[in-house]
């Protein structure tokens, strides 16, 4: 069955018309008062990908905005043009005006519960992993407590290219080898090394770690 479409009224705009008209008031917005706006965005950027429950990649998949500029955006080491940040919003489904008003929630503290902190427990070997870090950071930046039992241990393989990890030694002592590198720790220990390739933690004694791993 064919359907004949009736001819669009004269004082209808079009879709282009909507969008020059809306990139138009983005644009106006970005003039006025631009250290606030710099101040405010990447938090509320932030606040706005969360709220959808979107991670760094479903957004850049979103918007055609490289994942590592939509990160650099909300940790503030970047400022967008006004075609990124158009996109941006378009993916967040938000508009400009809207993003930077004054919001009751602006000022929280988020808290999750020791009995809410994911885990797992099937990783390594008698190992139990705390995931510290929100969904959102998988693959940026990710932090973990760590207990080993006596004689635990985490093989990891590579991982992204430019990847290093930080690890402090909460209780205990604790074995890092890092490629061809390796090293003893003891509590309060802190050490530096690359995760771009093989490297493992292990203890002979019950320890626990906190570690943070950082992707290029």
């Amino acid at each position: 069955m064919h359907l004949q479409h009736n001819a669009v009224p004269k004082d209808v705009p079009s879709q282009a018309e909507l969008t020059s008209h809306a990139q138009a008031r983005t644009e106006s917005a970005m003039t006025e008062n631009t250290d606030d706006i710099l101040t405010l965005l990447p938090a509320r950027l932030k606040e706005a990908r969360r709220a959808k429950g979107l991670s760094l990649e479903a957004v850049a998949n979103l918007s055609g905005v490289s994942r590592s500029m939509v990160s650099q955006i909300e940790r503030g080491e970047s400022s967008p043009t006004i075609s990124t940040l158009w996109n941006l919003t378009r993916a967040l489904q938000v508009d400009f005006a809207g993003l930077l008003e004054d919001s009751k929630s602006t000022d929280q503290i988020e808290v999750l519960r020791k009995s809410e902190v994911p885990s797992i427990d099937n990783m390594g070997e008698k190992c139990r992993i705390r995931i510290l870090s929100p969904p959102e950071e998988a693959g940026g930046h990710e932090v973990y407590d760590i207990q080993f039992e006596a004689g635990g241990a985490l093989n990891s393989q590579p991982h992204a290219r430019g990847a290093r990890e930080q690890l402090t030694v909460l209780e205990g002592a604790v074995r890092i080898v890092s490629g061809t590198a390796v090293s003893e720790l003891n509590q309060g220990d802190t050490a530096r090394y690359a995760a771009d390739i093989a490297h493992s933690i292990s203890a002979n004694h019950p320890a626990r770690v906190f570690l943070i791993v950082k992707n290029a």
